[in-house]
């Protein structure tokens, strides 16, 4: 096995008992990064000097004898809407092609403070607004499985990093789905946290009430250890839970006999592709062969969950982008009259298609007169949406759920059909409008070798009851044989 497969707890295995350098597992990371990126486009920026000259330092701390933390010199790479002092931070976006911030954000320094190796940043959809990362700037992303189709969206380069090899893990951000849909799509796992447990400082904000950075990972075992790196308490993050985390890698092995799993009907009807259904049902059939409780319930509110996720993070989108007006910082019109001139400008030709639309719904839904008709309506159902879950958790421990209703799609399938494009997310969207954590995990494969994931729910703050599930469904499935394309 190369050591650009390998998984994360491996690498650090190694780093620490002196096997390898972390140079070494770096230089193999970006050898893989250089044969590949031209066949998938991941990376918006690749740090191959500075990621080379952190990993010294980590074999000379190391060399020293100094204690470590468990993840030193593994490669990681981040979602491009994270800020990063001195490297380019975009967010897919024309409008910050030159912005380069000044500070880091919260997750970025934990990654410095355990001594982890960035290789780079990652493409996205403009600001996370889409399901397919067709609506960056740069470049359109190649699901690792067949290069014809999509990766998923936002976070598609995140996840299609991990899938092609390019990356120990990744960091993504979920408003809808943006990390559960791309892992879903490219056979990882990905994982987004209770909102406010990650802190959410210099994380470019699309809707600021759903936003939630997390992990893509190629096990649970990583799952864990990414987790224990980025959760906790941030004093600059207003909505960051002051509360104490547990260490999750203690969640992986314990006994999950009597668990029991609520199984939405609503998710398993019409618009679910065949194979995605049958994959859950034989997802089914071994969380019981574990000793689980898995039975069949009824969410009523979940066809409403999507219209309102719209208009919610559209809203916040509008009042969000607002301060991107070539004034402070990032791309300016060239060309203008006066200063109201200048925004419409630079704003006409900074933003994508897809993010004016969203700019324009959100902007038309908080207008006067359609307030109380829209947005206002839209947190009353979100309210319904928490209550329901809320009530789900009284009789279960997790919620189980195909990811998405469809394997990927072929690139540019959805792209001039905006509407089908947003029913991607119609399955995810309800968690992060509960501000719940759920997890996608591989369950299998279509027919054309493309991955289905399964989406494991749980309750708030109970990162700890998904991992102990989705460890032990891990270690007792049988996948059928999917074949990543030749790179």
């Amino acid at each position: 096995m190369a050591l650009y497969q390998l998984k994360a707890h491996v690498i650090s295995a190694l780093i620490q008992n002196k096997e390898m350098t972390s140079e070494e597992i770096t230089k193999a990371f970006l050898d893989r990064i250089e044969a590949v990126e031209p066949k998938i486009d991941a990376f918006i920026t690749i740090s191959s000097e500075e990621a080379l000259k952190q990993a010294r330092a980590v074999d000379v701390k190391i060399a020293r004898g100094e204690k470590l933390s468990s993840l030193a010199g593994v490669p990681i790479a981040i979602k491009d809407n994270m800020c990063t002092k001195g490297i380019l931070t975009t967010c897919g976006s024309k409008i910050l092609n030159n912005f380069i911030p000044p500070y880091n954000a919260t997750v970025v320094n934990k990654i410095h403070a355990a001594d982890m190796v960035i290789l780079g940043k990652l493409n996205m959809d403009e600001f996370a607004m889409g399901s397919s990362t067709e609506n960056s700037y740069y470049k359109v992303t190649k699901n690792p499985w067949n290069l014809k189709r999509v990766p998923g969206g936002s976070s598609g380069g995140s996840a299609a990093a991990v899938a092609a090899d390019m990356a120990a893990f990744t960091l993504g951000s979920d408003t809808g789905g943006s990390i559960r849909q791309p892992a879903h799509y490219c056979g990882v796992v990905g994982m987004k946290p209770t909102y406010g447990t990650v802190s959410r400082y210099g994380l470019v904000a699309f809707a600021s009430s759903l936003d939630q950075i997390g992990p893509l990972t190629k096990d649970v075992k990583d799952m864990a250890l990414a987790m224990n790196l980025i959760m906790g308490h941030d004093p600059m993050d207003s909505s960051s839970a002051p509360i104490d985390y547990p260490d999750f890698s203690k969640s992986i092995g314990e006994d999950v006999r009597g668990m029991r799993v609520a199984l939405p009907k609503e998710f398993l009807g019409e618009g679910i592709q065949k194979e995605v259904k049958e994959s859950v049902l034989s997802a089914v059939r071994v969380l019981e062969g574990l000793g689980m409780v898995v039975e069949e319930v009824s969410m009523a509110l979940t066809d409403i969950a999507l219209p309102a996720y719209y208009l919610i993070s559209s809203a916040e989108a509008s009042s969000n982008l607002a301060r991107f007006d070539g004034v402070k910082y990032g791309y300016r019109a060239k060309e203008y009259d006066d200063l109201i001139d200048l925004y419409q400008q630079t704003r006409d030709e900074g933003f994508g298609d897809e993010v004016k639309r969203r700019i324009m719904l959100g902007t038309y839904a908080l207008s006067s007169g359609y307030y109380d008709a829209y947005y206002k309506k839209a947190q009353r159902v979100r309210t319904l949406l928490k209550q329901e879950f809320s009530k789900l958790f009284e009789s279960y421990d997790l919620v189980l759920t195909p990811t998405g209703p469809t394997t990927a799609f072929e690139i540019g399938a959805k792209v001039d059909n905006p509407i089908e494009m947003y029913l991607n997310d119609i399955i995810t969207v309800p968690v992060n409008i509960a501000g719940l954590p759920a997890l996608s995990i591989n369950s299998g494969f279509d027919q054309n070798k493309m991955p289905i994931g399964i989406q494991l729910i749980g309750d708030t703050l109970k990162e700890h009851t998904i991992l102990k599930a989705a460890y032990a469904y891990e270690q007792a499935r049988e996948l059928p044989g999917g074949v990543l394309v030749e790179l």
